[in-house]
């Protein structure tokens, strides 16, 4: 075989992402003096992805996370440098709908000036989970920023630990997926444990839920509160499907499904069908746990989330607490069209369904949660402006115990054993070092919600109201995010009595930070 120089624009063009079949059929000389190279477009294809995202694309083209976003991940969790230089490289001037949050000069919190500051800060919810309807085992959060609902199954049983020990490094909440709570689950961390629509873990043989085997799931684990699962943003109103020959001997007794059959999860809950009776399940649920109740959803028709509403504010039933998926939101794999155009995204999801709340006066009784790439501090702090307490992080968390984005979740080859049940690519991830990456990705985040919130003036990430944030139309005006989504002065915010506590528990948390003492002359 015979080379020549023109074979140096394939392989530049293969190298490139391009499809090489298209510029050797513009060459059949060079095709037929390299077959090889011809078929091995199939190979280019497989690794195209990784082509792009370690050689072509540039910092802000890629998705879902740009490669910006993943170095500040990856940096986070390492503990290296995650600043940036030479000013923002984000097209900033127009780029319509772009976020610019406006810091005050003389706020009421005054940011330290240690380079450390914030690190190892405390950062609770600013409301009591559970306690507006008045819970047994209503609790405080001890952090806004917590993990978010991926499965065993889904994860690999080194991943699903890694996370969970990294919650407990963190002090956060770790969310169990829907596939029940396994012994990966067990390794220290607080748990949310997450009733889907095949109630795994807490099923009987039949597969129809048990309420005795709930009890009993709780009472010999560290779950702190319940979230019944009504949809995701990645797949709205869909079931989920584990192929028979993942159903291992692990995630069949952790899901109490038979071993080596295929899973399928329904698409309804057979334990209510309609917001009355789901409102009866949850305060069944509450009154036999104890434990705080709410449920997670994707944001479509707003007549179901009105019809909840009123009947909280009617008869007093009610959820205690309200995570919103975007539809950006993607740890489960979904066919393509749910993933790209089914369910609001979050933002706008978000801003529905609270004023949905606050215009029956109940925003102030139910802790607001939001999921779909709120682990980034800019969307988190327009997530929190917009009324969210608290923020869960799911393919975040991924990144920072070492996914590469490969976007090979559904086909269990995943490069890193992160999304994978394969042993041998599983072993791969040690639990131990990934553990602790996933608590300084979690605590680094936190201490950039504070640094922000200090530069608008206030104590907590919590108490940033929609006025603080403008959103850009263009190059030449923007408007206030509370225009933007029509909010009403003092929503997003937490009652008066939460932001008096809140400021109350984080004033030792954030001190006043002047480099030096005031001369004998200063004027104020």
């Amino acid at each position: 075989m015979k080379w020549t120089g023109r074979a140096v624009p394939v392989v530049a063009a293969a190298l490139a992402g391009l499809a090489a079949r298209d510029v050797l059929q513009r060459d059949h000389a060079l095709l037929r003096n390299f077959p090889l190279i011809g078929r091995a477009r199939y190979l280019l294809e497989a690794i195209g992805p990784e082509l792009r995202q370690y050689i072509v694309a540039g910092n802000n083209e890629e998705r879902p996370f740009t490669r910006d976003q993943r170095r500040w991940i990856y940096a986070s969790a390492k503990q290296e440098n995650n600043y940036f230089g030479f000013g923002t490289d984000n097209d900033i001037e127009y780029t319509p709908g772009y976020p610019i949050i406006k810091h005050r000069t003389f706020g009421r919190a005054v940011p330290p000036s240690s380079p450390t500051a914030g690190h190892d800060v405390r950062l609770p919810a600013a409301k009591v989970l559970g306690g507006a309807r008045g819970r047994a085992k209503a609790f405080r959060p001890e952090s806004v920023v917590n993990i978010s609902g991926m499965s065993f199954g889904s994860l690999s049983g080194n991943a699903i630990t890694a996370l969970n020990k990294g919650a407990a490094l963190a002090g956060c909440l770790q969310n169990t997926g829907e596939g029940g709570l396994s012994p990966y689950h067990r390794q220290g961390g607080d748990l949310v444990f997450q009733l889907g629509t095949a109630y795994f873990g807490c099923r009987d043989s039949h597969g129809r839920f048990d309420l005795s085997r709930l009890r009993d799931l709780v009472a010999g684990a560290p779950v702190r509160a319940l979230e019944v699962k009504l949809s995701q943003g990645a797949k709205p109103s869909l079931g989920g499907l584990l192929p028979g020959a993942k159903v291992s001997a692990e995630i069949a007794a952790t899901r109490g499904i038979p071993e080596g059959e295929d899973c399928v999860s329904p698409s309804r809950h057979a334990e209510f069908s309609d917001c009355d009776s789901l409102l009866d399940w949850v305060e069944l649920l509450a009154d036999e746990t104890g434990l705080p109740v709410g449920i997670k959803s994707a944001v479509g028709d707003l007549g179901f989330w009105e019809e909840l509403a009123t009947l909280m504010r009617d008869t007093g039933r009610g959820v205690d607490f309200v995570t919103v998926d975007g539809g950006e939101g993607g740890t489960g794999a979904a066919p393509l069209i749910f993933t790209d155009s089914v369910s609001l995204p979050f933002q706008q999801g978000f801003a529905r369904v609270y004023r949905v709340f606050a215009e029956r006066d109940l925003h102030e009784q139910v802790v607001f949660v939001g999921a779909g790439k709120l682990g980034l501090p800019d969307n988190a702090v327009v997530a929190f402006a917009l009324g969210c307490d608290i923020v869960n992080v799911g393919r975040e968390a991924m990144l920072a115990i070492g996914c590469i984005q490969a976007q090979k979740c559904h086909t269990d080859t995943c490069p890193t054993g992160v999304a994978t049940q394969n042993p041998w690519l599983a072993r791969g991830l040690d639990p131990t070092l990934k553990s602790v990456r996933a608590a300084n990705y979690v605590k680094t985040l936190r201490r950039d919600l504070v640094k922000v919130a200090e530069a608008c003036g206030v104590e907590h990430p919590g108490l940033i109201d929609t006025d603080a944030i403008e959103v850009l139309d263009g190059r030449t005006s923007s408007t206030p995010l509370r225009e933007v989504y029509g909010y009403h002065p003092e929503w997003g915010l937490p009652s008066a009595t939460d932001r008096a506590e809140i400021v109350r528990l984080m004033t030792p948390e954030a001190p006043q930070g002047d480099s030096a003492p005031p001369s004998p002359t200063a004027v104020g």
